[in-house]
């Protein structure tokens, strides 16, 4: 999907930006042109001679050449290209993207790119957190342009946490899968990625090569999805399966649909790509509640699909428990365990008249009996109950077997694909709009 395609790279004033490098080796060999556009604080990690002789292209950096004083243009370098990347995306840059601040020549081949854009996030965990940062992506979405989450790991600061860049390999595939969907779209037909690693919804529906509908538009809605971390100390956790595929479903089916979206999403893989999704990164079950009791009274809808912990330590230890320590006194290691906050409880107590709650509930037995239950104590207008006795339903599946239960019904659907049952979902939730 890659040959033949311009692609722009920006590459900024980070840690990451030795791993520019692989994106370009990549990149070429997927058969695409790189051209790079650097910051001045981004050459002082790299050298534009070793991107140069990645890239066969001398690379932009100044207005102008200090040789001859000729003329970087780059609204040239906006109408050549097919997609602009920039990554590493520190938070300067990115808030300056946000807000149009164009003081070098990789912010102005921002502002005069007519391709679409693609922004890789580098930087440390508080800085990653931080609410101006997450406004400005936010901003940069609302935009149009297609961020690239930042992964969890170890950082430069020597702390752990979430705001390593995306890995090259994983970058590559995101440009891939949009120029696909994009020459699907320009054929008439739709493409088929099994992966759903961005759990992508095709803009053009399943029959007849109609456009799909917009009977959202105008609202917001809040989706949770993916699992809960609960930290036992700071290299463990507990945790559960969930792989957040079918929320992220769900969440493009909405957006596609022409709400706005906002997305809380637990420690996950996979990223995102619809301009009407605002993704809020969280780790605990305690800071899900908090993202999620705060959104939801401007939200028109609220569907829970997350998997959150019903427990969580009662003492979390601020150094790693050691084995051969604990062997020492007796040898075991007991967890004093309390209950997190009810999100669905709390919202639903939380909704006025006008607002539509949907819930989720995975069971092992007793299903539809516990489903109901659940309904009933969290003020649900409907639930969606899988039963991990189906085989292909549950976590970690691309498939799913559901049934839809209100007060008044229960309607079953066969086994299907996850963006399939997120449009029978999203589907029920229209009628109730």
């Amino acid at each position: 999907m890659l040959k033949g395609k311009k692609i722009v790279l920006g590459i900024t004033g980070s840690i990451a930006a030795y791993k520019a490098c692989l994106i370009i080796r990549g990149l070429i060999k997927k058969g695409a042109e790189v051209q790079v556009v650097i910051t001045p604080a981004g050459k002082e990690f790299i050298t534009p001679l070793t991107l140069s002789t990645l890239t066969q292209k001398p690379v932009v950096s100044e207005f102008f050449s200090r040789a001859d004083g000729s003329w970087h243009s780059h609204v040239d370098l906006g109408l050549w290209a097919d997609a602009m990347l920039i990554a590493p995306a520190t938070a300067s840059t990115i808030g300056k993207m946000a807000n149009g601040i164009a003081d070098n020549m990789l912010i102005t081949t921002y502002l005069s790119m007519k391709a679409p854009v693609f922004v890789a996030p580098a930087m440390d965990l508080d800085m990653y957190a931080h609410p101006s940062t997450q406004h400005n992506m936010q901003t940069l979405q609302s935009y149009g342009n297609h961020i690239i989450e930042a992964g969890t790991g170890f950082l430069a600061s020597k702390l752990e946490g979430k705001g390593r860049m995306e890995e090259p390999e994983k970058i590559i595939e995101v440009l891939e899968e949009f120029f696909a969907k994009k020459e699907a779209e320009t054929k008439g037909g739709e493409t088929e990625n099994t992966s759903i690693a961005q759990a992508s919804v095709s803009v053009l529906a399943d029959e007849g090569n109609e456009s799909v509908p917009q009977d959202l538009k105008g609202k917001r809605i809040l989706i949770t999805a993916g699992p809960t971390y609960e930290k036992i100390d700071p290299v463990r956790f507990i945790g559960n399966y969930s792989s957040g595929k079918m929320g992220l479903a769900l969440a493009e089916e909405c957006a596609c649909r022409g709400a706005i979206v906002e997305l809380i999403c637990g420690p996950i893989q996979l990223t995102t790509s619809h301009p009407n999704i605002r993704k809020t990164d969280v780790e605990s079950a305690q800071q899900m509640y908090e993202a999620s009791t705060s959104l939801f009274e401007k939200c028109n809808v609220g569907i829970l699909c997350a998997a959150v912990a019903d427990f969580t330590p009662a003492d979390v230890a601020d150094k790693k428990i050691k084995r051969e320590a604990l062997a020492e006194e007796k040898g075991e290691l007991v967890l004093h365990l309390k209950p997190t906050q009810d999100i669905a409880k709390a919202l639903g107590k939380m909704k006025k008249a006008e607002q539509v709650l949907v819930g989720f509930a995975l069971e092992t037995n007793d299903e539809a009996l516990h489903a109901k239950e659940k309904l009933d104590k969290k003020n649900l207008d409907f639930i969606v109950m899988n039963s991990l006795r189906d085989n292909g339903a549950g976590f970690r599946h691309d498939t799913n077997k559901i049934t839809i239960i209100s007060k008044d019904a229960a309607i079953p659907f066969p086994l299907k694909s996850k963006k399939e049952v997120a449009t029978d979902i999203v589907n029920e939730l229209a009628k109730r709009l």
